[in-house]
């Protein structure tokens, strides 16, 4: 493990033992809707209501970097603990190859996702929490409950699930063949008879959950929306990445571009 103390921030690079470790994983749980997840690492900011979980990580960091090198750790501590408003930066060590994680989606019902993980991954499961906290109605270290009943629920789950690496590890997600339709169910309400007749209604339905809005918005909210998410789909954030992410942006924003046009005529 090293640790640095910038002017502003904390950067610890370690390995997976010690994200392993239960103090870590404690203060990780605990900040999960304060990190950012970057391409090799995760940017905790400080909350000032986990101001006293924070010291105690910070403490227990001090102990274990003091074992591993040998010294006392009650300096160094004083000196991170001037560090107590800056963000913490945390990195794993280089691989020679990403790691697979298979995560599975389960549908109960169009309200309700299961999010499992075959083995306990701290990163990936604080990735989900950070995407989705808000909606996580309960949790383990290998699962999630997540309540997907209204369209931005559904929303914040397709973006979360768009992205499939985290530092180094590939996500691979698996679902049956009942997932979309459980969770769409809403979608399979129209009678053969009606379907040409609702076909138009039933795709403006859809172009509206793409850009994250609810049916009937404005203009104003349309237009406002489009451009903030063609910005975090746009392919050049990820030209760098493997060609898969990059068909997958590629195609998301040319959804964008399509729903929007099609809802500015129809409004």
């Amino acid at each position: 493990m090293d640790i640095v103390l910038r002017n502003n921030l904390i950067l610890i690079t370690t390995g997976f033992d010690t994200l392993n470790a239960p103090w870590m994983r404690e203060f990780l749980g605990h900040h999960s809707r304060g990190m950012l997840f970057l391409p090799k690492a995760v940017l905790v900011f400080r909350n000032e209501n986990l101001k006293e979980i924070r010291e105690e990580f910070l403490r227990e960091l001090s102990r274990y970097h003091a074992s591993v090198h040998d010294f006392s750790h009650e300096f160094f501590l004083r000196s991170m603990l001037r560090y107590g408003s800056q963000p913490i930066k945390i990195e794993l060590h280089e691989l020679d190859e990403t790691q697979n994680v298979k995560v599975n989606l389960y549908a109960y019902d169009k309200n309700t996702v299961l999010i499992t993980l075959d083995q306990p991954n701290a990163w990936v499961i604080s990735y989900m929490r950070s995407q989705l906290d808000v909606y996580v109605e309960r949790g383990t270290d290998i699962s999630l409950v997540v309540d997907v009943s209204d369209y931005k629920a559904k929303a914040r789950l397709e973006r979360a699930l768009n992205k499939r690496h985290i530092l180094h590890y590939n996500i691979q997600y698996t679902f049956d063949n009942h997932f979309m339709s459980k969770l769409y169910s809403d979608f399979a309400s129209f009678s053969f008879g009606d379907l040409c007749k609702d076909e138009e209604e039933e795709e403006n339905k859809f172009f509206y959950t793409v850009l994250e809005c609810p049916v009937g918005a404005s203009q104003d909210a349309l237009k406002k929306s489009y451009k903030k998410l063609t910005k975090v789909y746009h392919p050049d954030k990820v030209f760098h990445e493997c060609p898969h992410m990059l068909q997958h942006y590629t195609q998301k924003f040319q959804l964008l571009q399509e729903a929007y046009t099609a809802l500015r005529v129809v409004s």
